[in-house]
């Protein structure tokens, strides 16, 4: 049997590929599996390791990574998977598949592709009580969407984060999670937006103020900044489009363009563009000249509230 596992949820993907190895490894012996990394191998070298008998084992399995990194490897891959027999398993490890190159239809016409995508924010809601429930742990639906919306969408970053969580306390509340967790800047640019666009230029200011009183460069703020008004700009162009075409099709998180719909409903077209264009006025002249970029971006922050 040949399996490819792919996609971007590195979390996942190493969570089946361990599941896959175990199992097999518990049924079969460590003699049993070998691993081989593509970039460093010859394709003979792959169809060797699938093609020799298993040593001391009834069955083998040959996980292989990024195949798709070796352009000799990659074009053969129908020989490397018809070399697959009835005493051999493949898994082939590809986290970032080209959907549009022969080699992936291939896979997808002649494997068994499993494909682990970023999951949204419900779903990652759900994961994490799930999680914590099989851990011996408690969380609230609430309380673990406030965990996802300080540490971001990666399902790694979570499951570290769950871990730390977990062992300070297994009831997690929202007072252990602010607490123990440090809120990713880029978490924070969407609250600053948010207030700022909602008004609430106070409010926004103490936020920005936060960041930098966790170290965080203005420089870096404004790098946020500039990524969010691209973001916003994306989806105001992007019409009555459903979140997941426009995040497929611009390369990103679709928890990140259901964030910034809700962002850019609060900002007309007219609006999106003079703030963009403020923006980049206020790059341009801390890189041209002596200007205070501290004060520059709150003044900038005070205006988008006005």
């Amino acid at each position: 049997m040949v399996t490819v596992l792919s996609g971007s949820n590195i979390f996942a993907l190493r969570r089946e590929l361990g599941k896959l190895s175990a199992e097999f490894v518990a049924k079969h012996g460590a003699l049993a599996l070998e691993r081989i990394d593509a970039e460093d191998a010859s394709a003979q070298t792959i169809l060797d390791a699938i093609q020799n008998l298993p040593l001391l084992a009834e069955c083998k399995l040959v996980v292989v990574r990024s195949l798709s990194a070796n352009k000799q490897a990659a074009e053969t891959i129908e020989q490397i998977i018809s070399a697959t027999g009835g005493t051999t398993d493949l898994i082939i490890y590809e986290p970032a598949l080209d959907k549009r190159t022969t080699y992936f239809k291939k896979l997808k016409t002649l494997t068994n592709l499993k494909q682990f995508n970023e999951l949204d924010e419900n779903e990652l809601c759900r994961w994490l009580i799930d999680e914590t429930k099989s851990r011996g742990g408690s969380l609230k639906f609430v309380d673990a969407l406030h965990l996802v919306r300080q540490v971001g969408t990666n399902q790694l970053m979570l499951n570290n984060e769950l871990d730390k969580l977990l062992t300070y306390e297994p009831n997690i509340t929202r007072e252990n999670i602010d607490f123990l967790v440090e809120p990713l800047p880029q978490s924070r640019i969407f609250d600053l937006l948010d207030v700022a666009f909602a008004g609430n230029g106070h409010r926004a200011l103490a936020l920005y103020d936060e960041q930098r009183a966790q170290k965080v460069e203005p420089q870096a703020i404004l790098a946020m900044i500039a990524w969010q008004l691209h973001n916003l700009a994306l989806v105001h162009s992007a019409g009555g489009r459903k979140p997941a075409a426009i995040a497929e099709e611009a390369h990103i998180n679709p928890f990140v363009i259901s964030k910034t719909i809700k962002l850019a409903g609060r900002v007309s077209k007219q609006t999106l563009i003079k703030i963009i264009d403020e923006a980049l006025d206020i790059d341009y002249r801390s890189k041209t000249s002596g200007i205070d970029l501290d004060q520059a971006l709150k003044n900038y922050l005070v205006g988008l509230a006005v």
